[in-house]
């Protein structure tokens, strides 16, 4: 079974710069491999519709779809609260430290970084970190995903893949964002390291500063381990530690 990786777009036609179809067609081009549809409020029929559009411009079997029906496709993303369907062959959650690994084929894990998309969600949890929570399972590092450092950052710390949202539907070219992501991961799972690279995804945005370090290490130690532990518990009181990192802009 072939499960997501490389960059991974998730659709928010509400953000989108421009035509959501449009805008990840153009994410596409750019070297977007799978794209999650989103959009749960929409009707049923509307959003087959627009499912349908998707799958026109998306490579072939690379369209999941958030919720249980897969609106005549084969893969879906789960809810937290999300049974199970039966006779879908791909099936992912977004897990939060509670739902069950066993039942799915990857997680996305989030956020990893802060995200301008939740404002207050997290508290982050880093790349490496988040690795250690998904254990054998496959996994997307989703929230705040938004430079060439980051990504490869990710994919240095084992990520499968990227999952992106705002980068990909605020831009004004969205495939040329697309394609920075997309080869900086690729570069990262090829060289096992982050790139050192400053790329400022398109006007206005956050200039974020190069990678200095070397790659974050594959076999994780015991501060890592405890790091994780220390996260979810605050995560689960609600209360931020002020010892959690941030990514400065």
């Amino acid at each position: 079974m072939v499960t997501p990786g490389g960059l991974v777009v998730l659709t928010d036609r509400r953000s989108a710069a421009g035509p959501l179809v449009e805008t990840i067609a153009a994410a596409v081009r750019g070297g977007a491999a799978w794209v999650i549809l989103r959009e749960r409020d929409l009707p049923a029929e509307q959003r087959a519709g627009l499912a349908a559009q998707l799958r026109a411009v998306v490579p072939a079997g690379r369209l999941i779809v958030a919720g249980p029906d897969p609106l005549g496709g084969d893969a879906v993303h789960l809810a937290a609260a999300d049974l199970r369907p039966a006779g879908v062959g791909l099936v992912g959650r977004s897990w939060h430290g509670t739902e069950p690994l066993s039942d799915v084929d990857y997680v996305t894990l989030s956020p990893i970084y802060p995200t301008s998309t939740k404002p207050g969600y997290g508290p982050a949890l880093g790349a490496v970190p988040a690795a250690a929570l998904a254990g054998g399972v496959p996994w997307l590092a989703l929230g705040g995903v938004d430079s060439a450092v980051r990504a490869a950052e990710c994919a240095g710390a084992g990520a499968a893949g990227i999952a992106v949202l705002g980068a990909i539907m605020r831009a004004a070219e969205p495939e040329r964002v697309a394609r920075v992501l997309a080869e900086a991961f690729g570069a990262g799972v090829s060289a096992g390291s982050a790139r050192e690279a400053t790329v400022d995804l398109q006007p206005g945005s956050p200039h974020y500063p190069p990678s200095r370090g070397g790659p974050p290490p594959r076999q994780y130690d015991e501060k890592a381990q405890d790091r994780v532990g220390e996260l979810w518990t605050s995560r689960q009181c609600g209360q931020p530690r002020s010892g959690d990192r941030q990514v400065s802009a």
